[in-house]
């Protein structure tokens, strides 16, 4: 059983930044990528970054792109999304998430139902 535990959010000012970690425990195959995917009051839950085991292969939202960035130290576990430049519209609870990419097409790898096991979430909250 795979354990994901989210950390990292707080409340910062627009313009500022934020490094939210995901560490994992159990056994995670070297087919699994690891996503983060954000859920904002009202809206449905969107994709924001996705990383592939060997953090050779990352996937991010149009949203994001150019201000986060997503990796992961196999070492520890632990995957990281550094978010810079942060907006009011990047308010949302954040979860990590994990699933196993070997047989999915690489469009399937931002969609949320790709991933099996998820994490609790952690709050960001962006002030104007």
């Amino acid at each position: 059983q795979v354990q994901l535990v989210e950390s990292g959010g707080r409340l910062v000012q627009a313009g500022g930044s934020l490094r939210l970690s995901c560490a994992a425990s159990g056994r995670i195959a070297y087919t699994y990528g690891m996503g983060w995917f954000r859920q904002a009051p009202g809206k449905e839950r969107e994709f924001v970054a996705a990383i592939s085991w060997s953090g050779l292969t990352t996937y991010y939202s149009n949203s994001v792109k150019g201000r986060f960035t997503i990796s992961r130290d196999n070492a520890k576990n632990t995957v990281y999304l550094q978010m810079n430049s942060l907006k009011p519209e990047d308010t949302a609870i954040y979860f990590c998430a994990t699933g196993d990419w070997g047989m999915v097409a690489s469009y399937q790898r931002t969609k949320d139902n790709t991933y099996d096991y998820w994490g609790q979430g952690t709050q960001v909250t962006v002030s104007s």
